[in-house]
């Protein structure tokens, strides 16, 4: 067998293989005792690569998320006047549509184990903060009123966060994560865009 390019492991299972050992750590030490050495001697990488994928230790857990919130939030925008209530919720629930387990699920299902309880509160509350601001801005575009449109986006972005929380404290027994989204919105479906 020969071999060519560079030895290693290659870039795409060096992400994962980061976010694994991360895990395994967190559930054996928990969050705070875990350091980033900790977390690249254990996935056999250069601390240099930790911070090729990651800003912080959090960014293990939300990276995959993050992805896909940085995604919704330029599609909202993109919809300016067409912003509808049943656009935004389109476009909410590619955030969540074939979502596998990945290290927040399995953060957020071991979060007490993990030592991870502040550190998650903290970390949606950012997310959320984000993903609120976005759909509040797509309502005002489509002229909804301020407090009105404040109001949809902290509804939507809550929506969308506890979605992906219970879907990962309670596992497959509730369905697909889309379909938690979707009953969630259903919640807040009354609330009128216009």
């Amino acid at each position: 067998m020969s071999f060519t390019g560079k030895v290693g492991r290659p870039k795409a299972s060096s992400r994962e293989t980061l976010a694994e050992a991360a895990c395994e750590l967190f559930l054996e030490r928990g969050y705070d005792a875990t350091s980033v050495a900790d977390i690249t001697q254990r996935a056999g990488v250069s601390r240099s690569s930790f911070f090729n994928y990651f800003a912080s230790k959090s960014d293990v857990l939300w990276s995959g998320v993050d992805e896909r919130i940085a995604q919704a939030i330029r599609s909202l925008n993109d919809l300016h006047k067409a912003a509808t209530g049943d656009a935004v919720r389109e476009v909410l629930l590619l955030i969540v549509r074939d979502f596998e387990p990945d290290p927040l699920a399995l953060a957020l299902r071991n979060a007490g184990a993990m030592g991870l309880d502040d550190e998650l509160v903290r970390d949606t509350g950012l997310r959320l903060a984000r993903l609120a601001a976005a759909v509040s801005r797509a309502a005002s575009a489509a002229g909804v009123d301020v407090i009105r449109a404040d109001i949809l986006g902290a509804a939507h972005a809550a929506a969308v966060l506890s979605s992906l929380r219970v879907w990962a404290e309670h596992g497959a027994g509730l369905g697909t994560p889309d379909a938690v989204l979707r009953d969630a919105l259903a919640t807040i479906h009354h609330l009128p865009w216009a």
